[in-house]
């Protein structure tokens, strides 16, 4: 039989003068080493869904399915290693050196070989201490997904492999310190803060000087309607206009923490405008898009691409200001450094992570008892699809939800997130009648706001209209597609498609839950129903002991709190028709 044989993305990584330092000293060397690995590269390696193949000594290999997450791990590592150690020398300071190639290779439980990972660590020989080198396919795959500058090295005749390699050199992969601002830095607020630049015109016509001027204008009002963040005004934003400035000058002048820039071309009936927002402070690049339409109605087109823009910007703000909360020790966190954490930790869905979203968020309460979002978060982490394996009393969880919903509201009737959660939490209760009222307030302030047509659509869903849920929660996806919270929609879905007797397309939604969270009790109940109602009986029979199997204890706590009696939210006929589905699938009360 063959070798198994799979195509992978190979890192291979060293220290840069690894003999030298051990000389000099080597359990010292050895123990920050450590450090550096525990501390830095395994975790990013995990977060971007890589895994380590070996340790060598002095450096390690890893693989990742992805070649973008390959390049952007390596990218973190290098970026997290220039930040660590300010205390230690130049010459003793510990330095990877990276490289990364995509190859077939022979795959063993405990090593991979093969060309592939040959060129990877010949690659790593030619990087310069903290810097990366990359083959030309692994360019070829990357350039128009990231946003990183390659360096073009030429072809390098490299040890024992035939051929000569395109190599390239990623750039700007290690933070610089900002130069000086020119004047006093103003401070940040206590929320993310945004300017968004003019975009440039690229083109030859100068009339598209107005259609980039009338973008910019539109996604700063569209911020602007999210209380959430701090959004400077036109004005300040546009004095940029035409002059060359480094961001990080921006980001002192205005006193923000992010910056919003694009430019536009045209050419014939086409226009192509890209937009990317920048962290002020280092320069690291957080989201960019390209939009490419044919020039027709002008103004239909500015507000088609308004909108893509602030919809995909907002989502990339919240999941860099998640990130920037992760990297603070918890003791100096403030309330919206908690507040971030506890949301990290809420798009988990475990049990464990949500316990201590719920701390992180009522630590974001007690340092500022005036902050919205301590309340949002602390009803999201209460609300029964993320309790309801837990062992705590429903009545007295949906009690605390609404509470902290109806805090927010109280503290911001404007906040269309604090709306869409007391939404929820009346929907918790049964009254289906308030809940969708909150919801449509919701999307009265924040049409676009994905967390709003979610919660309309479970408040449809459970009130006897889940055609009309399934809608508004396919809006939601569409909204925000990358959303953390994308497997507690998945679920919604699956209930709504059940509802609805659609229950062929409620076991694929179920399973696409269930392939994201394999320990959920509640995904293989579902799928269990719609099973049973299929005559899947064997299948059905399969999913719900799987969902007994993965904690008995809080199955029992689950279906004594959620089954056997009805749960307030759930009208008696959608109880009766879950019922019906579990005993088909073969359960016994």
């Amino acid at each position: 039989m063959p070798p198994a044989r799979r195509l992978t993305a190979i890192l291979a990584a060293d220290v840069a003068g690894y003999s030298r330092l051990m000389g000099a000293d080597e359990e010292g060397t050895h123990e920050r080493l450590k450090a550096h690995l525990g501390e830095l590269v395994n975790p990013k390696i995990a977060e971007h869904r890589g895994r380590i193949v070996k340790n060598t000594g002095d450096g390690f290999l890893a693989e990742f399915a992805s070649v973008v997450d390959a390049v952007r791990c390596a990218v973190e590592v290098q970026r997290g290693m220039a930040d660590r150690e300010p205390e230690v020398t130049e010459e003793r300071r510990i330095g990877f050196r990276i490289g990364i190639n995509l190859g077939d290779v022979i795959v063993e439980p405990h090593d991979i070989f093969g060309d592939g990972v040959n060129v990877a660590a010949r690659l790593e020989g030619l990087a310069e201490p903290g810097g990366i080198c990359i083959s030309r396919v692994v360019r070829d795959q990357v350039r128009d997904r990231l946003e990183f500058a390659f360096e073009d090295m030429g072809e390098q005749q490299v040890k024992n492999i035939a051929r000569p390699v395109r190599v390239y050199r990623v750039r700007e992969t290690i933070i610089k310190p900002p130069t000086a601002p020119t004047q006093p830095a103003l401070p940040l607020p206590d929320k993310p803060s945004v300017a968004v630049l003019a975009f440039t015109n690229m083109s030859t016509d100068p009339e598209q000087e107005f259609f980039g001027d009338g973008i910019a204008e539109d996604v700063i009002t569209a911020l602007s309607r999210y209380s959430s963040f701090f959004v400077i005004a036109r004005n300040s934003c546009f004095s940029y206009k035409g002059r060359h400035v480094d961001v990080k000058q921006i980001g002192c002048e205005l006193g923000v923490r992010y910056v919003l820039e694009g430019s536009l071309r045209k050419a014939a009936n086409r226009i192509r405008v890209t937009a990317q927002l920048v962290e002020a402070e280092s320069g690291k690049h957080v989201w960019a898009e390209r939009h490419d339409r044919n020039l027709a109605d002008i103004f239909a087109l500015q507000d088609e691409i308004t909108e893509a823009v602030t919809i995909a910007l907002v989502p990339a703000i919240a999941g860099a200001e998640q990130q920037r909360a992760m990297r603070k020790p918890p003791a100096s966190l403030d309330a919206w450094a908690a507040y971030q954490r506890g949301l990290w930790h809420l798009s988990k869905d475990g049990t464990e992570d949500n316990a201590l979203a719920e701390k992180f968020f009522q630590r974001a309460i007690d340092l500022d008892p005036m902050f919205v979002g301590g309340y949002t978060g602390l009803s999201a982490a209460l609300s029964p699809s993320r309790v309801m394996s837990q062992t705590r009393d429903p009545a007295e969880t949906q009690s605390a939800q609404e509470a902290a919903a109806r805090r927010a509201v109280a503290l911001d009737g404007g906040d269309a997130e604090a709306r869409s959660r007391l939404a929820i939490a009346l929907n918790s209760r049964g009254d289906h009648q308030g809940a969708q009222a909150e919801a449509e307030r919701a999307l009265a302030i924040s049409p676009n706001l994905a967390d709003a047509h979610g919660a309309l659509g479970v408040v449809l869903t459970y009130s006897g209209r889940p055609k009309e849920g399934l809608a508004a929660l396919k809006t939601c996806i569409r909204l925000d597609p990358r959303a953390p919270s994308l497997v507690l929609r998945l679920g919604q879905v699956a209930v709504a498609l059940y509802y609805c007797h659609e229950y062929a397309a409620a076991v694929e939604a179920a399973r696409q839950a269930i392939r994201s969270y394999p320990d959920r009790q509640g995904y293989y109940l579902l799928l269990a129903e719609a099973l049973g109602q299929l005559s899947r009986t064997a299948e059905a029979k399969e999913a719900l002991e799987k969902a007994i199997a993965i904690a008995p204890e809080r199955f029992d706590n689950f279906v004594c709190g959620y089954v056997r009696r009805r749960h307030p939210g759930l009208r008696p006929e959608d109880h009766s028709h879950m019922l019906e589905g579990l005993r088909k699938a073969g359960w016994q009360e």
